[in-house]
């Protein structure tokens, strides 16, 4: 859901300190209030990234690698656990009420499992939906408590706790020992202490190739031609079940899936713990789009 142009590649030290000095920028921060209106209905203000932060394909500063006592890298994953042709379908800003059990739905008539990276107060608002994700064999992702996509200009204090409270939220609702595995930034916005607190917590850093830009709702068509003209970026396709009305995000991944099958495209989750690919996580970056993911 954003337009953000490439950001530099710096490498990094891991655990090195970010100054806080940007703490003041001001920030566009899209709590679950400001997904949903009081009375359940799409709020009217989409989350529209701070350009030059970083590129729209969740790349962000990358960095290099760094291995963290879990086996976890922090370096942002695009490539597939099943490597070769495989597609990583991933959903973000759930769970949603009405539109997150479609989307399960469809992915259950398509026999494909996807990543769903969700906000935290989405998760607490409803248990039962991060419950029959789990149930449906798909991951949990980390989409942090407020999507706020200025958090990359915010101190490392204020990055932890976006993470951290998500994560338990998350990991609350979903019960049963269930865990967040990955972590995505709003809008891509990633430094190198969020990919870091991620890693160090099992949580891989998770960037995306494929902007559908479904967020906008262009319509269905569009969404679909996006997967096709883009899928050559990498594997990994950004979707949402939250933020709106999403009824043509479920139109177009019914056809999305129902494509890939006929080019022999399976379906995996992300990598965690391999280095991602090079020619993937350099791969260009996708064009900027209205709305964030």
């Amino acid at each position: 859901m954003s337009f953000l142009a490439r950001a530099n590649n710096k490498g990094v030290r891991t655990g090195a300190a970010v100054v806080a000095s940007a703490a003041a920028v001001a920030a566009t921060v899209w709590g679950a209030a400001a997904l949903f209106g009081p009375d359940g209905t799409a709020a009217s203000q989409q989350n529209v990234a701070r350009p030059g932060a970083t590129d729209h394909s969740g790349r962000g500063d990358d960095g290099r690698p760094g291995q963290q006592p879990q086996g976890i890298p922090d370096g942002i994953a695009h490539a597939s656990e099943s490597g070769g042709n495989a597609v990583n379908i991933t959903i973000d800003d759930g769970p949603d009420p009405r539109w997150t059990p479609k989307v399960l739905d469809v992915l259950r008539r398509h026999d494909v499992k996807a990543t769903f990276c969700m906000v935290g107060p989405q998760a607490k608002a409803h248990p039962d939906l991060v419950k029959k994700v789990v149930a449906g064999g798909h991951r949990l992702c980390d989409h942090t408590m407020n999507h706020d996509t200025a958090m990359d200009k915010k101190p490392v204090a204020y990055q932890e706790q976006q993470i951290l409270e998500a994560k338990k939220l998350i990991e609350e609702a979903a019960g049963g020992g269930a865990k967040v595995e990955y972590y995505r930034a709003p809008g891509g916005a990633f430094t190198p202490d969020s990919r870091r607190i991620a890693a160090a917590h099992g949580m891989r850093p998770l960037g995306w190739n494929v902007d559908t830009k479904d967020f906008g709702k262009p319509g269905t068509a569009a969404i679909v031609n996006a997967v096709k003209r883009e899928i050559g970026n990498g594997p990994t396709v950004l979707f949402h079940d939250g933020g709106g009305d999403r009824a043509q995000t479920v139109d177009a991944l019914d056809q999305v899936l129902t494509w890939l099958k006929e080019q022999g495209r399976p379906t995996g989750f992300p990598v965690r713990t391999a280095p991602d690919a090079p020619e993937t996580a350099d791969a260009p970056a996708t064009p900027a789009t209205p709305g964030a993911p």
